[in-house]
């Protein structure tokens, strides 16, 4: 096993910029996404701009291509997404009867993830318990969330992680969601008065301007930095985490 996923992952037709961080002998692994790739194609012709270059079969969350040479037909599970403007880790498994464990884990909330964002502001306090009731619509396949009046909980950790000593005033902070709703992260920093740098959706537009010409970049600063867990597999249990470091952007205001 542990022979046929070093050859797996290494050989993967990795999208633009994206690398493999972690992977195990079962055939979980963790891929590190930058900013503006998508988790997966989703219409023909994505397929360049995608995690995999490779076509992606929706119903089942499957990638498949054909190794040139006589590889025959190989498939990658994708287990979790990030929106395109987001970075970071993101899970896939090699085979289907991981990938079915590992998503009944995500929906039992056994995953841990962490992500760091660059927020303009600084909150009240360094730590806090974020708890909101959302509401989550989903009209021509575009998702929109609002963080008030719904009936959708949502609940994440917020600490400071650094603090920034330059114009404009920024801070870094670490998000731990222990729910995973639709754009959390981001309509949670801009309800309470700090919203994510970047952000075209749910953030000041404004400043968001003003810092992408002295940034000389317009991605979302919001970045999955390390995902960990447990779980238990063909009777035995196991335990995986994988990292991706912060981004060089992120450090040029802290």
């Amino acid at each position: 096993m542990k022979g046929a996923a070093e050859n797996y992952w290494p050989a993967l037709p990795l999208g633009r910029g994206v690398k493999v961080l972690h992977f195990d002998a079962n055939g979980l692994g963790a891929l590190e996404k930058p900013a503006g790739v998508l988790s997966h194609p989703n219409e023909p012709g994505e397929e360049s701009r995608s995690l995999l270059t490779a076509p992606y079969q929706i119903a089942d969350e499957v990638f498949e291509w054909t190794v040139a040479g006589g590889g025959g037909a190989q498939r990658l599970w994708l287990l979790n997404r990030l929106d395109s403007a987001t970075s970071g880790v993101i899970l896939a498994a090699s085979n289907r009867e991981l990938a079915m464990e590992i998503r009944a884990q995500f929906k039992r909330r056994q995953v841990r993830k962490v992500y760091q964002a660059l927020v303009f502001g600084a909150p009240r306090q360094p730590v806090e318990l974020w708890r909101d009731m959302l509401l989550v619509e989903k009209k021509g396949g575009m998702i929109r969330t609002a963080g008030g009046a719904g009936q959708v909980p949502a609940e994440s950790r917020m600490s400071v992680a650094r603090t920034g000593r330059r114009e404009p005033r920024v801070t870094l902070v670490r998000l731990e969601p222990r729910t995973g709703r639709s754009h959390q992260l981001r309509v949670q920093c801009a309800k309470r008065g700090v919203p994510i740098v970047g952000d075209q959706t749910y953030g000041d537009f404004r400043a968001n301007r003003e810092f992408a010409k002295l940034a000389g970049t317009k991605r979302l600063f919001l970045h999955s930095m390390e995902t960990s867990f447990e779980y238990e597999f063909r009777q035995a249990k196991h335990s995986f985490a994988a990292k991706a470091p912060l981004p060089a952007e992120f450090e040029q205001f802290l």
